[in-house]
């Protein structure tokens, strides 16, 4: 069977060099047939027909390469391959939809994943503008800080003495606020915008290469890096809500607000901010960094030392002379040349790194300032609500009321009298002034960082009969006189509620005295007799109301009173209960000043920029009449005069009252002119160890380890050695008293004589016991002045000190007494050193003692 004709290989057809014109080869006769793409065939007439379309694709528009003129579609020939117009077989531009892209081969592999650069483009375009949206959004909304933060104003306080001048310690951060850029010199200003901000005066608060180099830095974990400007700086450590973490949010947020300042505030406002602000190692603040390291104002900082203060502000920490801040120091002054050669072009060549001043001890508490400071505060605190964080950072001025030349004077009296004694002795002085209750000078100890117990303030001893002067006062104020009669050789009653045995003297006194005998030589019976007889006649037996009133209102510790009372009952009259020394000097003051009283403090008053913001308080109260006052001073002046301290006067007018406690253990002596009341209190305490061995104490303070050394074995949960208080050796008329009359000649020294108003002699007698016939004085022979101590306080082997020969003694036992009479110490003849059993012999605990007193 031949092949139809139609189909033949023609003259145009890659198979043959002619043939019909427009006819596909024989290979190419299964495409042509099945049309996938769409094309052309011809009919037997040689005219073109289109081909049916099977989703192939349109014909190409005329004119695109179309056949040759009238050529057979041969080699060469029109609309043949290589022919005018033509194509080569199956080129795709034969089919109508060709594009030029379809010239590129397509991609393979995981190219064929990326987009192309348009998307890339439009993609980016569309992200910036939408990130350049969320930052004005953020700017927008990001206020202005108004709160600063507390560190960055915080300014340190100082305390004076009561002339407002003589500084005696700072404390808190120190820093001084300048209040006007002119005060800062013009190359002070330079040598820091030089090393820190060169572009600062012209930039907009921010610099864009610092702040790329910062973001990024943060971004990727790195160290947060610097390249803040100043308004950066001073925005991140001046305002509050800007704190110090290293995050994205918060360097965005300094940014905005670093924009923000530079456009509300002018450049001289954002430097003088910052340099008050910065920490430069031993101040913050320009002022203060001056003062600390060239005792000078900032004013008159030298270039140099305006480099040095620069060179710091990356580098507070390090020493004031080390290598690497020398470096850099040099660093800022080439930044000084780069910055203005005209001006600092030389510097490079003539700056020498400055000499700085010594730093200052870091602690101003040492000697007696740290007891000075330590009350301030505690005082700040207790009666004027501002604590110690509120003072440290307050730039306060806080005026005290110690006298330097009596603090002096105080200290001196006491080291003088205990310096032949060994550390065993501690003694504590408080002088008030009676008027205004200002503690105008005291004595706590030689040095506060070895020893910071506050004797005066903190050492709560027995009163012993130092109490007394205060049942007298009861008595005086409730209309009973000096004249009344009063028991000297027993109680009335006898038996007083609560003890049952009575409070007795000891030794032979007369049996009937009156009020002034009984406080000059301090008889036990007599008071605690007035002390029932007040109670009596306010129906309050057992209580000791009237006597407790008084007390409470002259200052002393309502707490102590109360729980005294309850423990010792009619005792409380004769000195049971624990006082300070510096309570006892202001008590005191309702007989130096008419029977006013104000309660005793340590601050006149504090100033903010020159302006009180906490005065002095000072509410005067009146705790006796003072017809009571001028009678018990005229009592009291007898001590002095013919009494348990007689000899022991000053030169003009004084009174007091000694006291001594049981064995001597604790010793007082409390006195005042109208100008001046001051109280001196001593006790002694061994250091014993568990075997019974007495070792020194160190600074007063009894050692936890031994000789105060590290230890494996002892410690503060096992110390060494516990306090054991022993008897002093001496009475309140000895060393006390010799004490008080040191300080006071002195403190009164060019001072004017001031007089005690007159005895009043008001009241009526009220005898306790019948009139006495004849003369109440005692005869010389009878024992002399009797002593303080009841001779009823039982040990546990039911013998009391004064009793008849329970213990050996030769007279040496002690209670309340102060004198020793003729015929043996306080006690009586046959007292032992018994310690009483209803009388403790040391008040609460104080620190690392076990006891009280001085502890460490």
């Amino acid at each position: 069977m031949g092949r139809d004709p139609r189909y033949a290989a023609g003259p145009g057809g890659p198979g043959a060099p002619a043939g019909r014109p427009g006819v596909p080869g024989a290979d190419e006769r299964t495409q042509a047939m099945s049309m996938p793409a769409g094309g052309r065939r011809g009919d037997a007439d040689g005219q073109s027909t289109e081909a049916i379309q099977t989703g192939g694709r349109r014909r190409r528009p005329p004119g695109r390469g179309g056949r040759g003129p009238g050529g057979p579609g041969g080699p060469g020939g029109p609309g043949g391959p290589e022919g005018p117009g033509g194509r080569g077989p199956r080129d795709p531009r034969d089919f109508g939809d060709f594009d030029e892209d379809d010239e590129k081969p397509r991609r393979t592999g995981w190219k064929r994943f990326l987009p192309s650069w348009k998307i890339l483009v439009a993609a980016f375009t569309v992200l910036a503008v939408g990130a350049f949206g969320m930052i004005a959004v953020a700017y927008a909304n990001t206020p202005l800080p108004k709160a600063t933060q507390a560190e960055a104003i915080s300014e340190g306080s100082a305390i004076y003495y009561n002339d407002g001048k003589t500084l005696i310690a700072k404390v808190g951060t120190p820093r001084v606020i300048v209040n006007d850029i002119n005060k800062v010199p013009r190359h002070v200003q330079d040598a820091v915008i030089a090393i820190e901000n060169k572009t600062f005066r012209e930039d907009s608060g921010i610099s864009i290469p610092g702040m790329v180099r910062s973001v990024w830095m943060t971004a990727t974990g790195q160290q947060l890096q610097g390249a803040s400007t100043i308004t950066q700086q001073m925005a991140r450590n001046y305002y509050d809500g800007l704190s110090q973490e290293v995050s994205i949010k918060r360097k965005f947020k300094e940014i905005f607000v670093a924009v923000k300042l530079d456009q509300e505030m002018t450049k001289n406002q954002i430097l003088l901010q910052y340099l008050n602000t910065v920490n430069f190692g031993r101040a913050y603040g320009i002022e203060a960094a001056a003062m600390a390291y060239f005792k000078k104002h900032v004013d008159q900082l030298t270039p140099e030392q305006g480099a040095y203060l620069a060179a710091r502000i990356q580098t507070p920490a390090l020493d004031a002379d080390s290598p690497q801040l020398q470096g850099r120091f040099k660093d800022v002054i080439n930044a000084m040349a780069g910055l203005d050669p005209g001006k600092y072009g030389n510097l490079p060549s003539t700056a020498k790194f400055p000499k700085t001043a010594p730093a200052r001890n870091s602690n101003d508490l040492g000697g007696l300032k740290g007891y000075m400071v330590t009350q301030v505060m505690n005082e700040l605190e207790s009666r004027m609500n501002l604590s110690a964080d509120q003072v440290r950072s307050g730039g306060y001025k806080i005026i005290s009321t110690f006298d330097k030349k009596l603090m002096q004077a105080a200290k001196k009296a006491v080291t003088a009298t205990m310096s032949s004694m060994s550390k065993e002795f501690h003694a504590g002085l408080a002088a008030v002034d009676p008027e205004t209750g200002r503690v105008v000078a005291f004595y706590g100890g030689n040095d506060y960082l070895k020893d910071p117990w506050n004797e005066p303030f903190q050492s709560r001893k027995q009163a012993a009969s130092a109490f007394k002067p205060y049942v007298l006062a009861a008595w005086l104020d409730a209309g009973y006189s000096l004249n009344s009669f009063l028991p000297g050789n027993q109680t009335v009653p006898e038996k007083l509620p609560g003890f049952e045995k009575g409070i007795t003297n000891g030794h032979s006194v007369p049996s009937a005295i009156n009020a002034i005998y009984a406080t000059s030589h301090s008889i036990n019976t007599a008071f605690a007799s007035m002390a029932y007889k007040l109670d009596e006649a306010n129906g309050t037996i057992g209580q000791l109301s009237a006597v407790k009133q008084i007390a409470e209102e002259a200052g002393l510790s309502k707490e102590s009173l109360d729980k005294d009372i309850a423990d010792h009952k009619y005792q409380f009259s004769i000195g049971s209960a624990g006082v300070t020394p510096v309570e006892q000097a202001a008590g005191y003051s309702i007989f130096a000043n008419e029977g006013k009283h104000v309660d005793y403090h340590v601050v006149k008053e504090v100033r903010k920029d020159k302006e009180v913001v906490f005065a002095e308080r000072r509410d005067v109260k009146q705790v006796i009449t003072p017809e009571a006052a001028a009678d018990s001073v005229v009592a009291m002046e007898e001590v002095l005069k013919s009494g348990t301290a007689a000899g022991k006067g000053i030169g003009r007018p004084a009174a007091g009252k000694t006291g001594t406690n049981n064995d001597e253990k604790e010793a007082w002596f409390v006195g005042f002119t109208p100008q001046l009341s001051v109280a001196v209190g001593m006790y002694r305490e061994q250091c014993v160890t568990k075997s019974g061995k007495i070792v020194q104490p160190l600074y007063s303070n009894c050692p936890t380890t031994p000789g105060g050394k590290p230890s494996k074995k002892y410690g503060p949960n096992n110390p060494y050695t516990h306090v054991k208080e022993v008897s002093l050796g001496f009475e309140g008329a000895g060393p006390p008293t010799t004490i008080w009359r040191t300080f006071m000649m002195e403190a009164l020294a060019g001072k004017p004589v001031e007089q005690f108003p007159p005895k009043a002699g008001v009241g009526t007698p009220e005898n306790l016991v019948p009139s006495p016939t004849p003369s109440p004085s005692p005869d010389p022979d009878e024992g002399g002045f009797p002593n303080d101590i009841p001779d009823d306080f039982l040990d546990d082997d039911g013998c009391y000190d004064g009793g008849p020969g329970c213990d050996n003694g030769g007279g040496g036992g002690r209670g309340f007494g102060d004198d020793p009479g003729q015929g043996g110490q306080d006690g009586g003849p046959g007292a032992g050193n018994d310690v009483p059993l209803n009388i403790p012999a040391a008040m609460p605990s104080g620190p690392g003692t076990g006891k009280d007193g001085s502890g460490a």
